[in-house]
């Protein structure tokens, strides 16, 4: 519990009557590498906070291709944000890359207390705000960087995360093949 209130103290602190309200939502879940958070087509209720592992997002087509949107590396949270504000059926998967640590939320009961903190509400909008951000500069990276730029931002957003994960997924991650990526390692 303390990494997550570092990490809501990083958004904005929340004073001590907030903190006892909010603790008692979150319990812990724990995936195995291979498992699921989140699933297409299903309403998302939960949101999560990682505290040790990988997760990856992604997208699976028609065809059963899938495009990695994004990967999670510990502290952040996770969870179909669009759905849990919309209400309408999840599009992105999120797995567990390795075996994750995560403490889950009731995404309803957490939005209840903004009405008695103010400091939470502020949090949570300073939270959309750099998701928005982020969001924005990924969609920019895509289409005005060339391959081996996206990788070389990739190492540093995700420093050490190549010794992790599978080649493959970061691959889809930068839009590429395996074997494109293969050759911009070597150079």
């Amino acid at each position: 519990m303390s990494e997550l209130r570092a990490f809501f103290d990083t958004l904005c602190p929340l004073p001590p009557d907030t903190w006892e309200r909010l603790e008692p939502l979150f319990s812990p879940l724990t995936l195995r590498k291979g498992e699921y958070f989140l699933t297409a087509g299903a309403l998302a209720r939960q949101i999560g906070f990682l505290s040790e592992g990988v997760m990856r997002a992604f997208y699976r087509n028609d065809e059963g291709e899938e495009y990695n949107k994004h990967f999670f590396v510990p502290y952040c949270l996770i969870g179909g944000y669009a759905s849990l504000i919309t209400g309408q059926p999840n599009q992105i998967v999120q797995q567990a890359l390795t075996d994750c640590r995560i403490l889950v939320a009731d995404y309803g009961q957490l939005t209840a207390l903004y009405d008695t903190s103010p400091e939470l509400e502020r949090a949570a909008r300073r939270l959309a705000e750099q998701f928005f951000v982020n969001k924005e500069e990924r969609e920019i990276e895509l289409v005005l960087c060339n391959a081996t730029e996206r990788y070389a931002r990739f190492q540093q957003q995700f420093p050490g995360l190549e010794q992790v994960i599978p080649q493959y997924h970061i691959a889809s991650y930068l839009g590429i093949t395996p074997t494109q990526l293969s050759r911009i390692r070597r150079r």
